[in-house]
């Protein structure tokens, strides 16, 4: 009997799966643009204009409001699918589902980690960042931000049947949101004050390695578990 919803298959098709619906529901897919730009502009407002001290706690600023960014969209990557059953096709088709679940997460970042990560140059000449930091502040970024969207998946899976995960999603991912960003503003403060910054890099790369190994992993099992039940 064929089934009465197509499920894409592979690394590619659930990517491109994910890139669509991205598109059809746009105000979703922009809302954590718009809360990161909004937030960093009111940050001079609520504190101070001065350079100097903006400049100081200015890569702090920008970690934070892409965590926050990130967890507007979350727990969406697996709603749709599971609502219109097609996740559900997912989980009893006779394939490895790591791969398909890493296809949803690369879309993931790619809707919002790499637009958020794009918009930080000119935020941070807003927040008086100096230009020698660019670099690094982008590359830390766009490694931490896929990373968040890894760890992220993980909670979503463990949320989507209880329809709006609500304070628990972020309950469950923030403690493991933490070390990245202590790394990411170590990475960005390093390169202000002329230091090495290769080294907390390195080590945003090692966890995002890790997190791509380990996440599918866990949110397949998470996903099965739950069908199980």
């Amino acid at each position: 009997m064929q089934a009465s919803v197509r499920v894409p298959n592979g690394f590619f098709a659930h990517a491109k799966h994910d890139l669509l619906l991205a598109r059809r529901h746009l105000g979703d897919t922009l809302a954590p643009a718009l809360f990161f730009v909004m937030a960093c502009t009111l940050v001079p407002l609520g504190l101070s204009p001065d350079a100097q001290r903006l400049s100081e706690i200015a890569s702090g600023i920008l970690w934070i409001m892409i965590l926050l960014a990130t967890l507007l969209s979350v727990e969406k990557i697996f709603m749709l699918d599971y609502e219109d059953g097609s996740l559900e096709q997912l989980l009893i088709a006779p394939q490895m589902i790591s791969i398909p679940i890493l296809g949803k997460i690369f879309a993931h970042w790619l809707v919002i980690g790499l637009p958020l990560t794009l918009l930080s140059p000119l935020l941070g000449v807003m927040l008086s960042l100096p230009t020698v930091a660019f670099l690094p502040m982008i590359l830390s970024l766009a490694l931490g931000s896929a990373y968040l969207s890894l760890i992220g998946a993980v909670g979503a899976a463990l949320t989507v049947s209880l329809g709006r995960g609500g304070l628990l999603l972020p309950l469950l991912v923030i403690p493991f949101y933490m070390p990245i960003v202590i790394f990411g503003t170590a990475t960005v403060n390093a390169a202000v004050a002329g230091q090495f910054w290769l080294a907390p890099l390195a080590i945003i790369g090692a966890m995002l390695c890790g997190a791509m190994a380990l996440c599918p992993l866990a949110v397949s099992a998470t996903l099965r578990a739950m069908s199980n039940a």
